[in-house]
Order: structure tokens, then C-alpha cells, then sequence
């Protein structure tokens, strides 16, 4: 057994999400949201070279004394799997390490609202999961591809790096391809998806713009598409799908997304009452007018079409957040921090009859930026 899996099991006795190593400091586990030592004493980098060495396959080895950035999947049988990334600062080594559950999470135990289940029945189009590093974007794909598993019976491609949650055949054939391992990058395994005969293909990064075109090519030629973007928002997110492309190619992209868009869930986890985490959800569902506004290039009417279209399922990140401050879930600050649009967030704050400062008053921007600060 290695040194680290002391801490691996420590994590999962803790309800840890992730793991941090860093040289000259202490070790510290994040729980429920926040950076917690784990120890009294300082590791140096010695010591944390050790701990990483002891786990770190040859392959990522090299990678690492080449560039100083590496990512590999690690298993202590029984625990847990690890999402490993291995790194350089002006100190030395270090590494973070995040916990992934071995069994993976029904919708129901996620709270996840039946829009998103709908998501899963669809035959073709491209599905975007998004959020900060962090969010739960893995957990809440691993909740979708595992609902296809138990409810259809097709092929599942997933491309990952590296491989996180283990999804075992059931009713789907499921062949996960792990990238540097399996699969040479997401673009030529998502290239060769296409002759794979796939009815779903996850691909766990849409890194480049030759990613995001196939991927597009995929949901416009017949198959189901998951992937995963760092934006906050929905309408961010097509606006960022837009633009990292050059404008001639631009009226391209709009169009292919016109057609193929068919969901976009941008969340972030915010931290719960009495401990441990909740996501809040915005949810944009494709349709028609979301079509028109793509190919027009109104990106800034999104959010009017989702406040309306709240009978479908959709809904706005303030929504979800005012829905669990007014119910007791998150306190004020936390929904005020985690909010984009702060404006909105303040004055529904402010409005709900129940919901007070510690001095008893409503809250106002003043109280909910000191307050969020002091957490």
C-alpha cells in the first residue's frame, strides 16, 4: 500500500472532495467547500515528491519532469478512484488530488430536476454541461450516462482524460477511452467515434476548435452528444462556442448550433447549511426560438427566452439560488457570492419575507459583501 493512501481513505472518512499537496506548506483536504490542514507539519518538497512518485506512473513521469503538468487516474481498491494532477509552483512539486465516489449518484440523490432527464431521451444533438473547475460537472454527466445505461440499449462512447467514473455494461455497451492511454487526443478519438457506430459519445473536454467541429458533426450526423465547457452561464456558453472561432467561420458555427443545440446546464456548487455541498442549476433547453436567436446572432435575448420558457424546464442560475436561500438550504452571502448577476441577486435577497441579517434587517449589498467575505 502506498504512503498517500492513508490520506486517500482519510478523504473518504472526511467526506473530502479533493486532496491538496503543496511544497513547504500543509497538506489540506477540502471539505464541504473549504480548504481544511490535514496536518501540524510542513511537508517539504521532498516529502511531497515522495508521495507522489510512490503512485505516479512512468508515463506521467516523463510528462511531468518535461513540462510539469500531468493528469492520471489512480485507484485504491475498495475506497475510491482519484482524479490525480500533478504540478509545479515556485516551491516545488504538488499535487491535487479529487475523490471520485465509486458508486455513481442516481438523479434523485442529486436533486437534479426531470428537464434534465429529458436530455438523456434524446436521439442526436449536442448537450454542453458547464461550470467553474469544481462545479460537478463529472458527477452530474456520470448521473446522465448512467440513467442511458439503465433505461436504452445503445452504444456509448465515452472519451476522457483520464477515465473517472467506471460505467459497467448494462443495458448500453460502454467503451471509455482514456486520452494519452487509449486514444492519442479527444479529436482523433472523437474522429474515429464516427466510424464507431456510437449512438452517445461523451467527450469529457471540447479543448480546440477542431474538438468542437466534430463534436458538432457528430450531433448533426445522428448521435447524441455530452460535453464539457469552463463557462458559468448558458448564454455565456454559446457565446464562448461563437467566438473562439474566426469570424469567417463564424455564420458556420452559428448555424451547425442552431440546429444541433439541444440543452446547456451551467452550474456551480454552493456551500450547504450545516455542511456539504449543493449545485445550483441554470438550464437552457433547445427549441426553436433559441434556433432563430443562434443564427441571428441575438445571443442576448437567451435570457428573456429562458425566463419564458420556465414551463419546459428551463431556468436561470438566480432562480435556483434564490430557491434554496428562501428554503433554508444556502445562507444569503453564499448565493450572493456564487450569483453572475449580482443586481438581480440583491434585490430578490432583499424582498424575501423571512430571510434576515444577523441583525434582523433585510439584507443589503453592504451586509451580503461583508458577510461573504468573512466566510
Amino acid at each position: 500500500m502506498a504512503a498517500i493512501d492513508d490520506y486517500f481513505r482519510a478523504m473518504v472518512d472526511q467526506k473530502a472532495s479533493d486532496f491538496h499537496l503543496t511544497s513547504g506548506t500543509f497538506p489540506n483536504f477540502r471539505i464541504s467547500g473549504t480548504m481544511t490542514p490535514v496536518s501540524d507539519q510542513a511537508f517539504s518538497e521532498e516529502d511531497v515528491r515522495s508521495l507522489i512518485y510512490e503512485i505516479l506512473p512512468e508515463r506521467n513521469r516523463v510528462e511531468w519532469e518535461t513540462s510539469h503538468d500531468t493528469d492520471f487516474a489512480y485507484e485504491v481498491t475498495g475506497v475510491g478512484r482519484y482524479r490525480c494532477n500533478v504540478f509545479a509552483d515556485q516551491y516545488g512539486i504538488g499535487g491535487v488530488f479529487r475523490l471520485i465516489p465509486s458508486k455513481i449518484l442516481t438523479f434523485e440523490q442529486l436533486n437534479l430536476p426531470e428537464a434534465i432527464k429529458k436530455l438523456c431521451f434524446l436521439t442526436k444533438g449536442l448537450v454542453l454541461v458547464t461550470g467553474p473547475t469544481g462545479s460537478g460537472k463529472s458527477t452530474t454527466l456520470a448521473a446522465m450516462i448512467d440513467f442511458i445505461n439503465n433505461t436504452r440499449t445503445d452504444h456509448i462512447i465515452t472519451i476522457e482524460d483520464p477515465i473517472e467514473f467506471v460505467h459497467p455494461h448494462k443495458k448500453c455497451l460502454v467503451d471509455q477511452r482514456e486520452v494519452h492511454v487509449n486514444t492519442k487526443s479527444f479529436k482523433s478519438a472523437l474522429r474515429a467515434a464516427l466510424r464507431e457506430d456510437p449512438d452517445i459519445v461523451l467527450v469529457g473536454e471540447m479543448r480546440d476548435l477542431e474538438t468542437i467541429m466534430i463534436a458538432l458533426e457528430t450531433a448533426e450526423t445522428g448521435s447524441l452528444v455530452f460535453g464539457t465547457l469552463h463557462t458559468s452561464t448558458a448564454p455565456s456558453t454559446v457565446d464562448r462556442l461563437i467566438n473562439q472561432f474566426p469570424a469567417p467561420q463564424q455564420p458556420q458555427i452559428r448555424a451547425s448550433l442552431a440546429e444541433g443545440l439541444k440543452g446547456v446546464v451551467a452550474q456551480t456548487l454552493c456551500k450547504k447549511k450545516g455542511g456539504g455541498r449543493v449545485a445550483a442549476l441554470e438550464i437552457l433547453m433547445g427549441s426553436h426560438a433559441l434556433g432563430a436567436n443562434i443564427r441571428e446572432g441575438k445571443i442576448h435575448q437567451i435570457p428573456m427566452l429562458m425566463q419564458s420558457g420556465r414551463k419546459e424546464g428551463m431556468c436561470m442560475l438566480n432562480d435556483s439560488l434564490i430557491d434554496y436561500v428562501s428554503k433554508g438550504i444556502v445562507e444569503a452571502p453564499e448565493a450572493y457570492q456564487k450569483a453572475v448577476v449580482k443586481d438581480d441577486i440583491i434585490k430578490r435577497i432583499a424582498a424575501l419575507p423571512n430571510i434576515r441579517d444577523h441583525k434582523g434587517q433585510p439584507w443589503t449589498e453592504d451586509a451580503l459583501i461583508k458577510a461573504a467575505a468573512e466566510e
